[in-house]
């Protein structure tokens, strides 16, 4: 069974930044927002420029990446900063930091996914 995502634009995933769709040039928003996602050199790419999917899509695989790291450092972190010389109140300074970069990524994330949803959606012929 394949499960599809929903999407609302009054949902907190919905980013404030992406008019909702059914707006003039709700498109355009969301894609601007996810180049700004992204490293500079993907956004520049003619061919992410012009398939706001492709843009969502590579978004959505950068982000898995960014979550994954963050995961590793701050599962590491309590072991691997004292032998770097760390003091405690840095490693728990550095902890609250990683935590909370892991929950602001994972929200960008729910908002990329429904931002795709929303552009293949729009895509689809209906």
């Amino acid at each position: 069974m394949t499960m599809s995502l929903t999407y609302s634009p009054i949902s907190t995933d919905w980013p404030r930044q992406v008019k909702t769709p059914g707006n003039r040039e709700w498109e355009r928003s969301a894609a601007k927002w996810l180049r700004e996602l992204v490293p500079a050199r993907y956004a520049s790419y003619p061919l992410l420029i012009r398939q706001p999917v492709l843009l969502a899509r590579h978004a959505q695989i950068q982000l898995q990446q960014e979550i994954r790291v963050v995961r590793t450092a701050l599962h590491s972190a309590r072991a691997e900063l004292p032998a770097l010389g760390m003091p405690e109140s840095v490693i728990e300074h550095t902890i609250k930091l990683y935590a909370a970069e892991l929950t602001q990524l994972n929200h960008i994330a729910r908002a990329v996914r429904v931002v795709s949803q929303a552009l293949v959606d729009a895509q689809t012929p209906k």
